[in-house]
């Protein structure tokens, strides 16, 4: 995720572009830069870190044109730096982007061939090579975009000025958001809402595959064929704080309904369906390296040590490499035995967590090898790491984590992956298969989050309960973990998180009418055991809440509530099951009156040990 904002009118468009910045910095804080009209051609500058990096580094400059681009970066290709920074610039062309290039690698290539000079490791520097080529090729502005976006795979949104137009700002978008704002003789267009809600609430959503050709003669939408697109624009009433959550009552809700892009960002790009292949450019381990490992610890707090727990299943599974999984506030405690044939994966949502940091640096001065799972670009873990894996889930507000841990599910599956075919554990059919259905699973979110109703019902029944009890078996036992975690952190209701095989080992004694049981049920070897907890907790006068796989609906006649999940394969369901245990949660906060998005006692980042 990061920020675009884009300006056209008669005012000077710098304040406009930083107030923009300012309002979008919270999806991306790594670098941040403007390209702006002025002395006769395009001014950009830029700088690494946050906005008022940029803003002080201009602020003895005077610029007074009323034409120009912002973007605050969130990296994806290349680490933070001013060279990095957009907007990026090539011949007279400069553009800003949001998205992912799938394939930047081959068309990087094609125009280094062609004698284009690049002067960043990032994939949105082809885009304005390629506008830029097919304008010497003697095409005008607006073909050569369009042009030039019909040869990208992925997903964009761009704003891009060309020199010889001053007054036109172009923009487009395929599978990233882009608003139009409609003022009085003056057009934006923002990624979000916030960043111009202070100038215009009229505003056009683009579709994908539109492009906006902004001037002073007005807003003119059209498809890449050049087809005009007439559309009405829209009305927007929230207030600026309502608009950062995008109409969402909180950050947290809108992070469970973003859990789709989140990770269809954090594998596109790195698996290859009809190859049967994963590709993880960033893991700078290589091939011969990762061949010795016969060892693998996974380290993590929190929810992040849960996602590890899962990581642990899958790993064995398919790899048949025997791993650890440990906490990272007890990893160095133990002084653990770690050797040039150990992998030490240390999984971090914010990349700053102290105990997690201290585990790694007591690998590396072992001699251990270390991996990341990150999603912030070049914090501290990823610096002290030999290798990373980036979950490009973007930018987290609510304490709570739920699309940071789907989107670690998804890496840790990809590694898992990519793992297995060079330790030859797997067949190139067999994983053909599995990422197809992972390439799936965002679609399966889709339809949860449309029946999230059934979870608000299913909420409302059980809001004044005390005390919860979640059961899981096999690798979705973890998920029980996160479900109790999830309404212990929001909504302050004592929960436990149990292997379902141990509950008569002691959670079975607490077990009445008054104690909700949510059971994980899933289409896999542990169902008749998983049958036969929830007859358990039937005997003894308990509630019964199923979460359970669409194949098994006669579950519903054993329980006293039921949401079903859709049907994948066995290892995927985590990622699944992780959706309504979140509403749940969520749902059950609001109902108790509860700051959802900054809970009690709890930070974001846990910074100390």
């Amino acid at each position: 995720m990061c920020g675009i904002i884009g300006y056209i009118g008669k005012r000077k468009s710098v304040p406009i572009l930083l107030e923009g910045l300012k309002r979008l910095e919270y999806r991306g804080y790594d670098s941040a830069g403007i390209a702006v009209f002025d002395n006769g051609g395009i001014e950009v500058r830029r700088c690494k870190g946050k906005i008022k990096n940029l803003e002080d580094s201009i602020r003895n400059e005077v610029f007074c044109g009323s034409v120009g681009i912002g973007h605050t970066r969130w990296a994806t290709h290349g680490r933070p730096s001013e060279k990095n920074a957009h907007p990026h610039k090539a011949g007279g062309v400069a553009v800003v982007h949001n998205g992912i290039i799938e394939n930047y690698v081959e068309l990087k290539d094609s125009l280094i061939s062609e004698g284009c000079k690049f002067q960043s490791e990032t994939d949105t520097e082809i885009i304005s090579h390629l506008i830029d080529r097919f304008i010497a090729a003697g095409e005008d502005i607006e073909s050569a975009v369009r042009n030039a976006l019909k040869k990208l795979k992925g997903s964009y949104a761009i704003a891009v000025l060309y020199e010889k137009e001053p007054r036109k700002l172009i923009a487009a978008k395929k599978e990233s958001p882009l608003v139009i704002g409609l003022g009085e003789d003056e057009f934006f267009v923002a990624s979000d809402i916030p960043a111009i809600l202070n100038h215009t609430r009229r505003v056009i959503f683009l579709e994908d595959n539109e492009m906006a050709v902004l001037s002073d003669s007005g807003a003119r939408i059209t498809s890449l064929e050049g087809k005009k697109i007439n559309r009405e624009p829209k009305e927007i009433l929230w207030d600026p704080v309502m608009a950062e959550k995008e109409g969402y009552k909180h950050f947290m809700l809108k992070e469970i309904f973003e859990q789709p892009r989140s990770i269809t960002d954090t594998i596109r790009g790195g698996i290859f369906k009809d190859r049967g292949e994963v590709s993880l450019e960033e893991m700078n381990i290589s091939h011969g390296e990762l061949s010795k490992i016969n060892r693998i610890l996974l380290v993590a707090c929190g929810t992040s040590f849960h996602a590890a727990l899962v990581g642990e299943f899958m790993i064995e599974e398919f790899c048949r490499i025997p791993v650890e999984v440990d906490l990272g506030s007890e990893f160095r405690y133990r002084d653990p035995i770690i050797d040039e044939a150990t992998l030490s994966i240390f999984i971090s949502q914010s990349g700053e967590t102290a105990d997690t940091l201290a585990a790694l640096k007591e690998t590396k001065r072992k001699g251990g090898k270390t991996l990341s799972i990150c999603n912030v670009v070049d914090s501290s873990i990823v610096r002290e790491s030999h290798g990373v894996i980036y979950t490009h889930a973007g930018p987290e507000i609510g304490v709570a984590s739920t699309k940071a841990f789907t989107a670690q599910l998804a890496a840790l599956y990809l590694l898992t992956l990519y793992l297995a075919k060079i330790k030859k554990s797997i067949t190139a059919r067999k994983t053909k298969n599995i990422l197809g259905e992972l390439a799936r699973i965002p679609h399966h979110i889709e339809d949860i989050l449309e029946r999230e109703g059934e979870i608000k019902e299913m909420a409302k029944k059980y809001f004044r309960c005390q005390n919860f009890l979640y059961l899981g078996r096999g690798i979705n036992y973890p998920l029980a973990l996160e479900g109790a975690l999830k309404l212990k952190e929001i909504s302050y209701i004592h929960a436990e998180g149990y292997p379902a095989g141990e509950m008569k080992h002691g959670p079975i004694a607490l077990i009445d009418n008054d104690m909700p049981v949510v059971v994980l049920v899933s289409n896999d070897i542990s169902y008749e055991k998983i049958v036969s907890n929830i007859e358990e907790v039937k005997a003894r006068r308990g509630k019964t809440i199923a979460v359970a796989s669409i194949s098994r609906r006669e579950i519903a006649k054993k329980v006293d509530d039921v949401f079903f999940i859709p049907q994948t394969i066995p290892s995927l369901t985590p990622i699944l099951f992780a959706i309504p245990l979140q509403l749940l949660a969520y749902h059950i906060a609001v109902l108790r009156g509860t700051d959802v998005d900054q809970p009690r006692n709890l930070a974001k980042s846990v910074t100390v040990e």
